[in-house]
């Protein structure tokens, strides 16, 4: 990957609807060869997907909460079950893999408190797996960004 493919990337993950012809401008590149790099740059996994950004509160999910979980045990079928449980739920929204004293980091998001807590009791309640998880609900987000610094 050259500057030239980072500055790219840099105008594509701010807008992903910026033109062909508005990318080559920014960058000094014909329109052809920004459509061979984002070909590549696709083919090769760099641009994993490209999606629309939605405001929580607008869709009705009120509540985010930072979730940090521990695991009863170490057996890796285990850990594995509860990785794709959390993949696969549409709720959780972040995942991570975390080294310190939780096992597991997850956003979940919800419509509201009663949302939140019926998610609990279906994802970590229902889990014998599950040591103990403690929860912090976002009071405000400052900033949100799904921008990777380039």
């Amino acid at each position: 990957m050259d500057p030239t493919d980072r500055k790219l990337l840099d105008h594509l993950q701010r807008n992903a609807r910026i033109s062909t012809q508005a990318l080559a401008q920014e960058t000094g590149l014909s329109t052809a060869s920004v459509q061979r790099r984002l070909r590549a740059l696709r083919d090769n996994g760099t641009i994993r997907r490209e999606v629309a950004l939605l405001d929580p509160a607008q869709v009705g999910l009120g509540i985010t909460a930072i979730v940090a979980v521990e695991l009863e045990r170490d057996r890796l079928d285990q850990i594995d079950a509860f990785k794709r449980k959390a993949r696969q739920d549409r709720q959780v929204t972040h995942f991570y893999c975390i080294a310190g004293e939780a096992d597991f980091i997850l956003i979940v998001m919800a419509r509201d408190i009663a949302d939140y807590e019926a998610f609990t009791h279906r994802f970590f309640f229902a889990d014998r797996n599950v040591r103990k998880f403690r929860t912090s609900i976002v009071v405000s987000t400052e900033k949100a960004s799904p921008e990777i610094p380039l």
